[in-house]
């Protein structure tokens, strides 16, 4: 089989009906070249999502990152779904 590379999608929330709906979006516009991670704010345990939150500069949630990188709709305007087609989710690699 070959190893195909995915684009990472890392959705942040803390698990309310105003996140809901972003983490359902991302998940209905991801391709199979897309590995979509949610993280829950609210539930997680251990380090790994407040280190994320802390070195992606997540202000507020919900919060996409793609490849590592928050997107700028999530800087300081909060996330829009052209933010998400322009980083490429569920847009397969050609």
């Amino acid at each position: 089989m070959e190893n195909q590379k995915k684009r990472k999608i890392e959705v942040f929330t803390a698990g309310c009906s105003v996140c809901e709906p972003l983490v359902e979006t991302v998940k209905s516009m991801a391709c199979a070249d897309c590995d979509v991670i949610v993280y829950n704010l609210a539930e997680t345990k251990g380090n790994e999502a407040a280190d994320k939150v802390k070195a992606y500069g997540i202000k507020a949630i919900p919060a996409v990152a793609v490849n590592g990188k928050l997107l700028s709709c999530c800087q300081n305007k909060g996330v829009s779904e052209a933010g998400l087609k322009n980083a490429g989710i569920g847009q397969p690699f050609s």
